[in-house]
């Protein structure tokens, strides 16, 4: 199993940014960067790239919204080559909160959307001229509407570090899922469950890894989940540090009926606890929230506790199949100890 972790900052990255060097020195694999509404992923990327020699830097996520296919091919290939070939692309379709409301675009066709993305961005690191007929249009012609007519099928002016990068897709709800295994490289799910995994995502993983054809197969696709790691003696005590997250968003990212977090939850066995959770939550009482979030839940999609336990838990993830752990800590001891027990 590869070890990552989030690159976690409160208010200035670049002192996070400098932590990443001593972690690539003790074997950490791979450094994701995140962007919701804050800072943007790729100015952050690239001070890795300057900072670091060996670990791999990917975005988790930029969405496929706010930027058009032939910027985020643009930034692929920029990043690949300042970072010397360790640019992994995680893509996703974020939610309609932030894409209609910080961004101010529609959020519509997320799925083939996404393919049509991925698509172009393979073409184009392939250095092909970029052309679409799809949602995208590439290059625009006079019946597109209001446009010159003068837009030509270029290709990339510049030659990337690599041919292709790794493209991972995060996922939550089935069909995304089966997306993922079809068209990416490798999955980047959140509030993952080793012991529903089979059960919640088996059937469109293989749905998707059939439609890929070529025998394509859990042994090779990087299932990469973002995993809440607290270390310490009181586990319940430590619950309480990782149930707000999980209220945030299982009651407060998305409303009633479009929540993708709640959702999850729910096909985790969770329909009552998530039901409340998002009600308290909508109506601001966010400790109650909090306090409605079963321990059974965080137990599962987190390691807590001391070493110990979180070593003998860590048996179900490997044997669930992931092959990448992206460890969410804000403790330097959390990275420690799961250095020390999965490098």
């Amino acid at each position: 199993m590869k070890l990552s972790t989030m690159l976690m900052y409160d208010g200035n990255p670049r002192s996070a940014a400098d932590q990443v060097v001593s972690l690539e020195k003790a074997g950490l694999d791979t450094v994701w960067v995140a962007e919701p509404y804050g800072f943007d992923a790729p100015t952050l990327m690239g001070y890795l790239a300057a900072k670091t020699e060996t670990v791999e830097i990917g975005s988790a996520i930029l969405n496929i919204y706010s930027r058009t296919p032939g910027t985020l091919l643009q930034t692929a290939a920029g990043l690949d080559n300042v970072s010397g070939g360790r640019a992994v692309l995680g893509l996703g379709a974020s939610g309609p909160q932030v894409i209609e409301g910080f961004h101010g675009v529609p959020y519509d066709k997320p799925l083939a959307r996404t393919r049509e993305i991925v698509e172009i961005i393979r073409s184009g690191m392939r250095r092909e001229r970029l052309e679409s007929d799809g949602i995208f249009k590439l290059p625009l012609s006079k019946e597109d509407g209001a446009v010159t007519g003068l837009g030509k099928p270029l290709k990339l002016l510049t030659k990337p570090e690599r041919s292709s990068v790794p493209i991972y897709l995060a996922a939550l709800g089935p069909k995304n899922v089966e997306l993922a295994a079809e068209i990416a490289d490798g999955w980047l799910p959140v509030f993952f469950s080793p012991f529903r995994f089979k059960d919640a995502f088996g059937a469109a993983l293989d749905a998707g890894f059939a439609r890929a054809g070529d025998g394509k197969s859990l042994e090779r696709f990087d299932v990469a989940p973002t995993v809440t790691v607290v270390v310490g003696d009181d586990v319940e005590t430590l619950r309480g540090f990782a149930k707000p997250m999980v209220a945030l968003y299982v009651g407060g990212m998305g409303a009633r009926g479009r929540n993708f977090y709640n959702d999850l939850a729910c096909r985790y066995g969770f329909e009552d606890a998530a039901r409340e959770i998002q009600d308290l939550y909508l109506d601001g009482k966010k400790q109650e929230a909090a306090a409605a979030v079963p321990d059974e839940l965080v137990d599962e999609i987190s390691l807590i506790g001391p070493k110990e336990r979180i070593a003998d838990r860590l048996d179900a993830w490997r044997e669930s199949g992931i092959t990448t752990m992206v460890v969410g800590a804000a403790q330097p001891e959390a990275l420690r100890v799961m250095a020390e027990l999965v490098l």
